[in-house]
């Protein structure tokens, strides 16, 4: 799709956990005629939502399904497990898989990290969101695991975290739809990898012959070496030129105070 099939604005879907602050600031920076729409979306919702066009990109959990949905792997998360803060583990900095054995763990149906077999001991239902089961822990039901960033934005001064060890990760990574490359999604792409202001539209370092050769020549001019025959002894001004005469006239002004120191002294 061409540049002149783009929307005049572009909208950006992000699941809970992820902070897009920085790539709006630096999209704001850069295309200020182009406004930027955030679209909240829960985890499950978000390829949906991408599908529909009702987001343009958007920052979501792995795995992505399906072939339609282009998707670049960011960063992965710190797993942890939110406990109240008398919890015995709270005392520690890291808690295992095994240590968990004996709490109750919930489970909720929003659950980002896809557990093969969750640990310690099942909750007697599945909590619908992530929120109402932090809630449960509040209330000291059990334990929850999550990414870290679920923790911070579900935080409460009654509970803490802690990493754990052994646990699957979530990772997140900005997807569209593959047929819907538009010139505004290649433009938050490079941003996103963190391209400059000078690339081509954040697909390509810009052209040698772009570059300022003002620049080249300065840089040039400045490892130019003097010419031969600009020596320093042939300017009358120069310092060397200088100390030889400064010697000369000191050799001058000793053979002069010799000359005074033999000359005879008249007698009364």
């Amino acid at each position: 799709m061409t540049g002149s099939e783009a929307s005049p604005s572009f909208r950006l879907a992000y699941v809970p956990g992820v902070t897009p602050t920085k790539w709006v600031r630096i999209w704001n920076e850069r295309l200020p005629g182009t406004p930027l729409t955030l679209v909240a979306v829960p985890a499950a919702e978000a390829t949906a939502l991408l599908r529909a066009g009702e987001a343009d990109a958007g920052f979501v959990r792995l795995p992505v399904d399906g072939t339609d949905l282009s998707a670049i792997p960011l960063y992965t998360e710190q797993t942890v497990v939110v406990i109240p803060k008398d919890h015995v583990a709270a005392a520690v900095d890291e808690v295992s898989l095994a240590e968990l054995a004996d709490d109750i763990v919930l489970h909720p149906l929003d659950d980002t990290l896809g557990w093969e077999e969750l640990p310690g001991k099942p909750a007697i239902e599945r909590p619908a969101t992530t929120e109402d089961a932090v809630e449960l822990v509040a209330a000291g039901v059990g334990v929850l695991v999550v990414p870290q960033s679920l923790a911070r934005l579900h935080h409460r001064k009654d509970l803490t975290y802690r990493p754990l060890s052994h646990a699957p990760e979530s990772r997140i990574a900005l997807s569209w739809p593959e047929d819907r490359t538009t010139d505004l999604v290649e433009d938050f792409i490079g941003i996103v990898r963190g391209r400059t202001v000078n690339s081509s539209r954040g697909r390509g370092t810009a052209p040698a012959e772009q570059q300022p050769k003002s620049k080249r020549g300065d840089a040039g001019g400045a490892r130019r070496k003097p010419a031969a025959g600009a020596s320093a002894g042939k300017n009358p001004r120069s310092g060397s030129g200088g100390a030889k005469g400064t010697k000369g006239g000191a050799r001058g002004a000793k053979g002069a105070a010799g000359a005074k120191r033999g000359k005879p002294r008249r007698r009364p």
